[in-house]
């Protein structure tokens, strides 16, 4: 590998929060970390009715936590949180279907600690057959989530809408300061957790993202760096599932209570200072 495992990373931690994951998913996901750090740990925290899952817990490295009931996503993080954030200087929050090479976590950690005004940093995300995952995002408006939601056969106005909130114009190709970077791979600088806060645990499922990479971006650079690679199986469970589908809506109209919802000039500056970046979008 071109960056060395020499990059010890003692001050890095990474937590992965499970609910009846595929186990065989869930492996990839454990082996991309440890195989990329050599004294980091990882928190595995079993949010399953069942401590099924405790096998998978082969390295030392690992913590196995089992919850015996499901907390929600932000909540199960922030049980590792509340413990590390004194003692680590990066926390990573895995999803349990992402995997990446050896040389993510060391490019990443070397870009964090070559810029302490960066909270935040998400790698370039790609489906297993190599298509882009266009999960750098503007902040929402409701009628952007509803469309996406329930007014996806109109494909031609959803593809406009898409366009420009998943900031496609951009390429991907560049690193960008972006508001709402994707849950599924958070590498997070712990002093800014210490001053912003942790996940809003109001949030039982979905936008607890958004939430928390907004504060950030209120106060530090919230970045996507396209030279550190990952893979994202990315399952849209709320699409299929009633309960994660209401599950999902909870959580937006929280939400919105939370930032406003027509009316929310902070989301209009922070979408108008990202698009600003690039000055050959007209749209």
């Amino acid at each position: 590998m071109s960056l060395s495992h020499k990059i010890f990373m003692k001050d890095l931690t990474a937590s992965i929060v499970v609910y009846k994951n595929s186990s065989e998913i869930l492996q990839k996901t454990i082996h991309s970390f440890l195989k990329s750090t050599q004294e980091s740990k990882l928190y595995l925290v079993d949010n399953s009715p069942t401590d099924a899952l405790k096998y998978l817990v082969n390295d030392p490295r690992i913590i196995y936590r089992f919850n015996n009931k499901n907390l929600g996503f932000g909540a199960g993080h922030n049980t590792i949180l509340r413990e590390i954030l004194d003692e680590s200087r990066y926390h990573i929050i895995l999803n349990p279907d992402v995997y990446f090479d050896e040389n993510v976590i060391p490019t990443l950690y070397q870009f964090m600690n070559q810029h302490p005004e960066i909270g935040q940093v998400m790698p370039k995300v790609l489906y297993p057959d190599g298509r882009i995952q266009p999960l750098c995002k503007l902040l929402p408006t409701p009628t952007t989530l509803i469309k996406r939601r329930f007014f996806n056969f109109y494909t031609s106005s959803l593809e406009k809408e898409n366009y420009r909130y998943e900031l496609r114009f951009s390429g991907y190709d560049r690193i960008m300061d972006v508001p709402f970077l994707s849950g599924c791979f958070m590498f997070l600088r712990s002093e800014v957790l210490r001053e912003i806060g942790l996940f809003d645990e109001r949030f039982f499922l979905y936008t607890e993202d958004i939430d928390l990479s907004r504060r950030i971006h209120k106060r530090y650079r919230t970045v996507y760096f396209p030279q550190a690679t990952i893979y994202h199986y990315y399952q849209r469970g709320s699409y299929r599932n009633i309960w994660l589908t209401w599950c999902n809506i909870k959580s937006a109209v929280r939400y919105f209570n939370k930032w406003g919802w027509a009316n929310d000039r902070e989301r209009e500056f922070f979408n108008q200072r990202t698009i600003q970046q690039f000055a050959e979008y007209n749209g």
